[in-house]
């Protein structure tokens, strides 16, 4: 998680080089996404598993023993910058823009850390990348099963596209000098979204499940077609105001 948070500030960092933005702004806002991130993903994961933690208030802040949920990463990191952009009066699209971008590629990096945890993988695969999993670690139901889908592998594997995608739209604006306003930020929540939807399909690590969907699912879906929403608002209101200046 270290390595990743460093290389998605470096990540930040040169692209406020390339949008000629104050480098101080995102030294400070360090602190903040820190502060956010775990917080976030803690409260997250703490209302996310109930169950386990309502006869054991104490456990709770014991977060050296796991439970930070991606999630509440997002919804911490965003909303400390959020509350530091107007604080400071400065446009949080602006800031959320190069916040996602760092953040995927943090998460790249940070799945990583699953693997030697043994944890956040999938079900029972005979594929020939199947991961093997010590029996202390696997399912109940599962026990008898060696090899499992390395879900978390998956996931940082879909996270490098998604950089690359957002790189490459990072390199348009720059090259056509068009603002963010916000664009990239939505564009990453949708594209995790989607991820995180297919991937709890094969996900054997506890969650809520409603409607038959696993809560993540859930999560992940309404946040995709919220943006998709936003999307495509804004490319139908650029073609109307296109068409209004023609």
């Amino acid at each position: 998680m270290v390595i990743g948070g460093l290389f998605g500030f470096w990540l930040v960092l040169k692209l406020a080089g390339f949008y000629k933005l104050d480098k101080n702004i995102f030294f400070d806002l360090l602190l903040w996404w820190v502060i956010g991130a775990i917080i976030g993903a803690r409260l997250y994961y703490v209302l996310y598993a109930w169950p386990f933690y309502q006869d054991n208030w104490l456990d709770i802040f014991k977060i050296w023993q796991g439970g930070l949920a991606v999630h509440g990463i997002i919804l911490g990191g965003f909303l400390a910058t959020y509350i530091y952009a107007k604080i400071k009066k400065i446009k949080f699209g602006r800031l959320a823009d190069l916040t996602a971008t760092g953040l995927v590629g943090a998460q790249i990096f940070g799945r990583v850390g699953n693997y030697f945890n043994q944890e956040i993988f999938g079900k029972p695969t005979d594929l020939s990348w199947g991961i093997p999993i010590e029996p202390q670690f696997r399912p109940a139901e599962f026990w008898t099963s060696s090899y499992f889908h390395p879900t978390f592998l998956y996931e940082s594997l879909g996270n490098l596209v998604i950089l690359v995608v957002i790189l490459l739209l990072h390199y348009k604006f720059i090259r056509k000098k068009e603002n963010l306003n916000g664009r990239i930020f939505v564009l990453y929540l949708v594209l995790y979204s989607g991820l995180r939807f297919l991937l709890e399909f094969l996900r054997l690590d506890y969650s809520p499940v409603v409607f038959g969907f696993r809560w993540a699912q859930i999560l992940s879906f309404l946040v995709m077609i919220l943006g998709m929403g936003f999307l495509l608002r804004r490319v139908f209101f650029k073609k109307r105001q296109g068409q209004k200046v023609e």
